[in-house]
């Protein structure tokens, strides 16, 4: 019997990253954060105000993340999973400069690319590492590249949407690849997502157990010399 080849691009790794923001960012903050269904194509990824954060990935494919949240969207996510956490809202912090939403969001955006690195281990047999999510208070936009370290960059834009109608915007840049499917394969175990991320939030170091073909596979490794990442990307 022929199989017909699957073949996974840029932009379904993509969508499996845009899944991860949502998914997180919805259960961590009891809210609906939903993302377009449209992709925009864009030339360059920028840290935009008011709030920006990015990541470097590298392994079986590089590739850098970016999300820019405006003020409102960042406190609304900040407040939200600081509710979902048991602070009484006497104690929140109501300004989008404050180090205690920088942190808040800076761990955010560390499990949703936890989550996203269980997904791409699982589901195309390949393994990244990334580096320690870095957060900027901006008021100016700031281009960041690691274009030449990457195999034809391609770059998207997606918006995503608070339950209380913020935007954000997810930016991403990538190796041009395709995954091509030979042969059918059973997926790892399953996980508990909750459990996968409260790992991954306390910088556990194998965060995907032992499993089939992850045995040999270590985990997301998070890179904590911000300062070597700052000076890579010349900031």
């Amino acid at each position: 019997m022929t199989m017909t080849s699957q073949v996974i691009t840029s932009d379904d790794i993509l969508l499996k990253l845009c899944h991860s923001v949502s998914h997180v960012l919805s259960s961590t903050t009891s809210s609906q954060v939903s993302h377009a269904a449209m992709v925009q194509s864009i030339t360059k990824t920028c840290l935009k105000p008011d709030l920006g954060c990015f990541s470097i990935f590298d392994g079986g494919f590089s590739g850098l993340v970016v999300i820019n949240f405006s003020a409102q969207a960042a406190v609304e996510i900040y407040q939200a999973y600081m509710t979902q956490m048991g602070m009484p809202e006497s104690e929140f912090a109501f300004s989008h400069t404050s180090d205690e939403v920088g942190d808040v969001m800076g761990e955010l955006m560390n499990q949703i690319l936890g989550d996203f690195i269980v997904k791409v281990n699982k589901e195309l047999q390949t393994s990244i590492n990334q580096s320690q999510p870095k957060m900027l208070t901006i008021n100016k936009e700031l281009t960041i590249s690691i274009d030449t370290n990457l195999d034809e960059a391609v770059a998207r834009r997606v918006a995503f949407k608070t339950e209380r109608n913020h935007i954000f915007y997810l930016e991403f840049a990538m190796d041009k690849t395709e995954f091509i499917k030979l042969a059918d394969f059973v997926n790892d175990e399953e996980h508990d997502p909750d459990a996968l991320l409260a790992q991954h939030g306390h910088g556990s170091s194998n965060i995907l157990g032992s499993t089939t073909w992850s045995q040999g596979v270590k985990g997301a490794v998070v890179v904590d010399d911000a300062d070597d990442l700052m000076k890579e990307l010349g900031i």
